[in-house]
């Protein structure tokens, strides 16, 4: 029994292509048909400013673990949970009766020291003027002088225990290293703290970092205008705008400040980080933005519409018009897109005149009809965004700058 098997996809889009070639090419009476109407742009090299969107973290600036220096009875917690705390705030107070008692204690044994002292020096003094007298031997003076310099020994041993017990006495009472947000309780009053006990975190929001990552071409770009900063002063033009999730931006910007010296082996992108004054607290640890990094330029960058690029089986192109208005086909690589353009990297030079309307009428090596009076431009739209969790480079175009409909050209 024979089958029966449907033609392929492409073939049967030839044979309409082929269809409607031939009957435009057939005009009544036989006449060839005028060439078609097409708007061209003559495309120009220029120095064409750029920004990359990331997907973001945010990370706080300093997250401090506030422990207990001294073991004691925990006898009040003085903030609420979760509230901003100021530098050097009191957070914690320790039962001090013990330390006080210890600090008394080893200001009397300073005091009993200091007096030891003060009577081997005066035994010193006598034992060395009888010995110039002769009434006694040097040995008796020998000892004078090592039990004075006993003296001085335990005097310093003695400030050095005063020293530790008011030392101790202060980390009684646990404050604020610096400001920021306190965590939850890790122990309630009454506990019994053990030295190095973990009672609190303290999240430093102001100023504040995102972390992101960028793809390696893009990040190698980003650290060399930072370093050439170091001269410069060229750092400075490149800043940092934080977007929120439903698309509104944060009124801070920033700047990066680190850009890691290796690439990730599973992604193949660079870890860099950006940093933000923070004073509202509007941006909190963990939370997802997207980053915005402005500042870099591409040098002699070529641009065409969107709506010039087509899409065939041997990859993206463009029509192009030479001097004797012939439409020829000419392959491009594409770079960024840039709102309603996009960046050609390869394939075009200044003074090439690209087809930007009628392209879809344009056939190979055929005669177009360049418009005297083209349309007027449409508004620039919004480029097409990549998903939250891809950076947008070079490597990643939109697929909104692809037209696979507009095949024709490829096909002949």
């Amino acid at each position: 029994m024979s089958s029966y098997r449907l033609p392929a996809l492409g073939t049967l889009v030839a044979s309409l292509i082929a269809s409607a070639g031939l009957a435009h090419a057939q005009a009544p009476g036989g006449a060839a048909p005028p060439p078609p109407v097409v708007s061209v742009e003559a495309v120009e090299a220029k120095t064409l400013p750029i920004s990359y969107e990331y997907a973001g973290r945010v990370a706080a600036s300093r997250e401090i673990e506030v422990r207990a220096r001294v073991a004691g009875i925990l006898l009040d917690r003085s903030f609420e949970e979760g509230a901003m705390v100021a530098p050097n705030q009191v957070l914690f107070k320790i039962d001090a009766r013990e330390f006080e008692a210890s600090v008394a204690l080893a200001e009397a044994q300073l005091r009993q020291s200091q007096a030891t002292l003060g009577q081997a020096k005066r035994t010193e003094e006598r034992q060395r003027a009888l010995t110039r007298s002769g009434a006694v031997s040097t040995a008796q003076l020998d000892d004078a002088t090592s039990s004075r310099e006993l003296a001085e020994a335990q005097v310093s041993a003695a400030q050095a225990t005063l020293e530790t017990a008011r030392l101790s006495l202060t980390y009684a009472t646990v404050t604020a290293p610096a400001g920021g947000i306190t965590s939850l309780e890790q122990v309630p009053e009454g506990s019994l703290l053990s030295v190095n006990t973990l009672l609190t975190k303290i999240s430093q929001l102001d100023p504040i970092y995102v972390n992101f990552s960028a793809a390696d071409t893009e990040a190698i770009a980003m650290r060399k205008l930072i370093e050439s900063g170091a001269e410069g002063g060229a750092a400075t033009k490149l800043s940092v705008q934080v977007l929120f999730g439903d698309g509104s931006a944060y009124e801070q910007k920033g700047a990066i400040d680190f850009t890691s010296a290796s690439i990730d082996a599973e992604t193949g992108t660079i870890l860099s980080r950006a940093v933000l004054a923070n004073p509202e607290s509007q941006l909190l640890p963990g939370q997802f933005v997207r980053v915005k990094v402005e500042g870099l330029v591409l040098p002699d960058a070529i641009t065409i519409p969107d709506g010039a690029l087509m899409q065939g089986a041997q990859g993206t192109f463009v029509y192009t018009v030479d001097d004797k208005s012939v439409a020829q086909v000419r392959p491009v690589e594409i770079g960024r897109q840039l709102d309603d353009r996009i960046v050609v990297s390869k394939g075009l030079k200044s003074g090439d005149r690209v087809i930007t309307v009628g392209v879809i009428k344009a056939r190979p090596n055929a005669p177009v009809k360049v418009d005297a009076n083209p349309p007027a431009a449409t508004p620039p739209v919004e480029a097409a965004k990549p998903a939250a969790d891809a950076p947008v480079g070079d490597a990643q175009k939109p697929a909104a700058t692809v037209e696979p409909a507009k095949t024709e050209g490829a096909a002949q």
